[in-house]
C-alpha cells in the first residue's frame, strides 16, 4: 500500500544532483568556488561562534588529545580551522583531508604560520587530498577522527561512518561537529529565519556564489536530528554513542568509539 513517509536521508542532495556522484561533484565545485572568502564568511555569518564551537569540541576531546602524541584525522577539513586549533592547543599529530584543492591550499598557508603554546612539541598539521568515502589510509590508523561542519556534505552518510570506522583504531573515537535544525520555538524560529533569509544574501553577495549559501540552510534542514544521527552511528556498530547540543539547539557534537 502506498505511503507518504519521507525517504530515508542517505546523503546530501544539492540542487540538480540525481546520484551520489552528482552530489559529490557539486559539493566539490561549490567549495572550490567559495574558498577565497570561506574563512571570512564563516566568522562573519556565525558571529565568531564557529571559533567557540571548535574550541569547545577540543575541550570535550581533551582526554584523547593530551595522550602520547595521538594521531588525528580532521576529515572534510576545509581550510583547516579545527585541525590547526587542535595542533596549537594540544600536541597531536594532525592530518587534514579534503577533496577541494583550493581549501587545502588555504589550510597549508594557515598552518605554515601556526604558533603553539609548546613550540618544542608543536607538530604542524599535514594536509592531503582525499574523498571522505574512499580514504587512502590503512585500517586502524587513527586514534581520533574529527569532522567539523563537513559530514553533512557527504553523498552517503552511512558509507562515511563505515569508512571512518575502518580507519579508526579499535577503541578509537569519532567526533562529528555539525549544524542541526533548531527546535520549533521562538529562538529556533529566529535562527531559522536568519539561516534562510539573511545568511544566503550576505554569503552570496560577498562570495559571489549565492547557490552555496542557499544550499547551506537547505542541507541543515534535510540533515539528521541529533537522535537520528546517534541511532545511525549505533546501527553501524559504534559504541558509547553520545551527543551534546549547543547554542539553542543549532549545533551538535556527536562522539562514539569504534568497538575494541
Amino acid at each position: 500500500m502506498p505511503t507518504n513517509a519521507p525517504a530515508p536521508v542517505k546523503g546530501t542532495q544539492p540542487e540538480g544532483a540525481h546520484t551520489e556522484a552528482d552530489a559529490s561533484r557539486k559539493v566539490r565545485e561549490m567549495f572550490t568556488q567559495i574558498a577565497p572568502r570561506y574563512d571570512f564568511l564563516n566568522h562573519l555569518l556565525s558571529f565568531q561562534l564557529d571559533r567557540v564551537w571548535r574550541a569547545r569540541a577540543g575541550s570535550c576531546l581533551r582526554p584523547i588529545l593530551v595522550g602520547r602524541f595521538p594521531l588525528v584525522l580532521d576529515l572534510c577539513c576545509g581550510t583547516g580551522d579545527l585541525g590547526i586549533a587542535l595542533a596549537a592547543r594540544f600536541t597531536p599529530q594532525v592530518i587534514g583531508a579534503d577533496f577541494a584543492l583550493p581549501m587545502l591550499i588555504r589550510a597549508k598557508e594557515k598552518s605554515s604560520t601556526l604558533r603553539g603554546k609548546n613550540l618544542v612539541q608543536l607538530r604542524r598539521p599535514k594536509f592531503v587530498g582525499a574523498d571522505a568515502l574512499r580514504l587512502p589510509f590503512a585500517d586502524g590508523s587513527f586514534d581520533l577522527v574529527t569532522t567539523a561542519f563537513g559530514f553533512r556534505n557527504l553523498a552517503n552518510y552511512e558509507a562515511g561512518l563505515r569508512e571512518i570506522q575502518r580507519i579508526l583504531k579499535p577503541g578509537g573515537t569519532i567526533a562529528i561537529l555539525e549544524f542541526t535544525e533548531p527546535p520549533d520555538d521562538f529562538v529556533g524560529n529566529v535562527f531559522r529565519w536568519y539561516y534562510r533569509n539573511v545568511l544566503p544574501r550576505i554569503g552570496g553577495l560577498i562570495s559571489g556564489d549565492s547557490s552555496a549559501y542557499t544550499y547551506l540552510p537547505k542541507s541543515v534542514a534535510r540533515f539528521f536530528r541529533p537522535p537520528e544521527l546517534a541511532a545511525l552511528m549505533s546501527t553501524v556498530g559504534y559504541q558509547s554513542v553520545a551527543f551534546k547540543v549547543w547554542t539553542f539547539g543549532t549545533v551538535a557534537l556527536h562522539t562514539a568509539l569504534r568497538a575494541r
